[in-house]
């Protein structure tokens, strides 16, 4: 069955037990669809949630770390999954895991998004990840092994305001495989898999003291948290890491180094008063990208401009 209808596609979406939602990728990123399941698992009608954002479940409930995942996906085109605080149209709070995924056109532009919603408040009494009511089966990633995104976010959050309070400095190293999107499509998923192990291997290995924290970012990419540790001595952790990686001699036919290897964006910090976990995120961010635009396979320190862009909310997607 080669032409199906738009009408047949909609019944196949409709019929999914799980919440469906497709939203714009740009301006108000307002829904253009929402299944029968959605409906059902917010209890509002197709015409209050048409055409307005998502985020009308989240009501006040706004200062959650996931909806910064979000934005931040949504800046990037790229995949996401968070699990936020929702609340129904009678007023019931239940928690929300959410898959978000880009879709594209034929010119590979993100024009849409398409969310999973899964009812997950059950397992949230069952578990307990004792992290910002994290539950604990989300607190890995599926693939690594590694602690995942969400989990990572929370404990950025605590150990932030632990590093204002005492003045002290806190690292963040952003590392980003490089060309993954090509090691893909050569290898395929299976091979793609295969290379995110290792190296969560290698950086598990490089990153022993007890305080740091190593977790899936978004796909090629991983994220290191570690505590009083000056610019010098992360930026040469960095860079041992990606040598060392790249001594993996992964083979990668498509890459200018014919073997996989990262870049690195590294940002420190003594957080002020008015400074926020964001501003350490998306200097990382910064400087990543930098490495990336200069031959990638390095490691480089975000600058004092890399944190003031973070007040103008300027960053631009990261190439892989």
């Amino acid at each position: 069955m080669n032409d199906w209808s738009s009408d047949f596609l909609r019944s196949i979406l409709d019929a999914a037990p799980e919440g469906i939602t497709i939203c714009e990728a740009g301006g108000e990123q307002a829904l253009v669809y929402v299944n029968a399941a959605y409906v059902r698992l917010t209890g509002y009608d197709c015409a209050a949630l048409l055409g307005r954002n998502p985020r009308l479940l989240q009501a006040e409930d706004r200062e959650q770390p996931g909806r910064q995942i979000i934005r931040d996906a949504i800046e990037r085109g790229v995949p996401c999954r968070v699990t936020l605080r929702n609340t129904r149209a009678d007023g019931t709070v239940f928690l929300n895991d959410l898959s978000l995924q880009p879709l594209r056109d034929a010119d590979g532009a993100v024009t849409h998004f398409i969310g999973y919603h899964h009812d997950v408040s059950a397992l949230q009494r069952t578990s307990d990840s004792g992290i910002r009511g994290v539950p604990g089966w989300v607190r890995e990633d599926r693939v690594t092994g590694l602690r995942s995104h969400a989990y990572f976010d929370d404990i950025l959050q605590r150990d932030f305001a632990l590093a204002q309070r005492e003045s002290r400095e806190l690292a963040l190293l952003l590392v980003d495989i490089d060309q993954m999107s090509c090691y893909n499509e050569t290898f395929e998923r299976t091979g793609g898999d295969a290379c995110l192990k290792r190296i969560a291997r290698v950086l598990t290995t490089a990153f022993r003291r007890g305080s740091d924290l190593v977790a899936r970012w978004d796909g090629g990419g991983f994220a290191v948290l570690l505590s009083n540790m000056d610019s010098d001595h992360a930026l040469e952790h960095a860079r041992s890491v990606a040598q060392r990686i790249h001594s993996q001699q992964l083979h990668h036919p498509r890459s200018i180094h014919r073997f996989v290897t990262v870049s690195v964006g590294v940002a420190v910090r003594v957080a002020g008063r008015d400074d926020k976990p964001e501003s350490l995120v998306r200097a990382a961010q910064a400087a990543l990208e930098r490495a990336k635009a200069q031959g990638r396979n390095r490691a480089l320190l975000a600058v004092e401009k890399d944190f003031g862009a973070v007040a103008r909310g300027k960053l631009t997607a990261v190439a892989s």
